[in-house]
């Protein structure tokens, strides 16, 4: 007898359900413009320093197209099931200009998350660029756009399915951070920062206060002028000996 005619029919485990894992948040708080393009005028080693060298993400996570394009904007989050995109294409409709997309793909190899269309598309509607945690194709194509940057852990041509679940504007971890929607995303050659929005304003006006001494520090060391004694004062504290009489 067959599974239709007992009634068996097809498993109920592989539905999918609305609510948690499968759910699109539309309206989210920003920081203030301002705040986001002062943020952007600082190298990511500097937030990182005020950020007690937390809320970066982890180094595998890189820019893969043109070196010289930095990135900067508010964070549109998605998290998506392995090897699917359903929910990147409909962030295309939620992100508002000047956002990154930021894809928790799960580390997953089993495909792209995104290629040169979806980057194509999102450029159309001003977004500043992606970050993923996994993995894109089309790289060529995407580094022939020319001003659209994407941070990523690598490349695959394996393309993704279009299914779902997925979750947009929600709590998402990429490269080791969590990372809320609304907060600040900055990324260079060093890597990729987290400014969590609660903190943005104030953390901008630390790294201007922080600015000028920096500077003439380094103008400093770029004379050779500095002194090595704090390094000594914490060996002398920590008890370490030093033989010999040079050092």
């Amino acid at each position: 007898m067959s599974a239709q005619a007992t009634g068996a029919g097809k498993p109920k485990t592989a539905d999918m359900h609305p609510g948690p894992g499968f759910r699109v948040r539309v309206d989210i708080e920003r920081p203030s413009p301002e705040t986001v393009s002062g943020l952007g005028e600082f190298e990511t080693p500097a937030i990182s320093d005020l950020l007690n060298r937390l809320h970066t993400m982890q180094n595998a996570i890189s820019n893969l197209t043109d070196e010289q394009l930095t990135l900067c904007g508010t964070a549109c989050t998605v998290k998506t099931y392995p090897g699917d995109n359903l929910m990147v294409h409909k962030s295309l409709d939620i992100a508002k200009p000047g956002d990154v997309i930021v894809i928790d793909g799960s580390r997953s190899p089993a495909g792209a998350v995104l290629g040169d269309l979806v980057s194509t598309k999102a450029r159309h509607r001003g977004v500043a660029g992606f970050v993923v945690d996994g993995l894109i194709r089309d790289l060529p194509a995407i580094r022939a756009m020319g001003d659209f940057p994407v941070y990523a852990r690598g490349v695959t041509p394996i393309g993704p399915m279009h299914r779902g679940p997925g979750e947009i504007n929600y709590p998402i971890a990429a490269g080791g951070v969590v990372v809320n929607p609304g907060d600040v995303i900055v990324g260079d050659l060093n890597g990729v920062v987290v400014v969590p929005q609660e903190f943005a304003e104030s953390l901008l006006a630390k790294l201007r206060e922080r600015a000028a001494a920096e500077s003439n520090y380094n103008d400093a060391v770029a004379r050779g002028e500095f002194s090595n004694s704090w390094v000594d004062a914490i060996l002398e504290d920590s008890g370490v000996t030093i033989n010999g009489s040079g050092h």
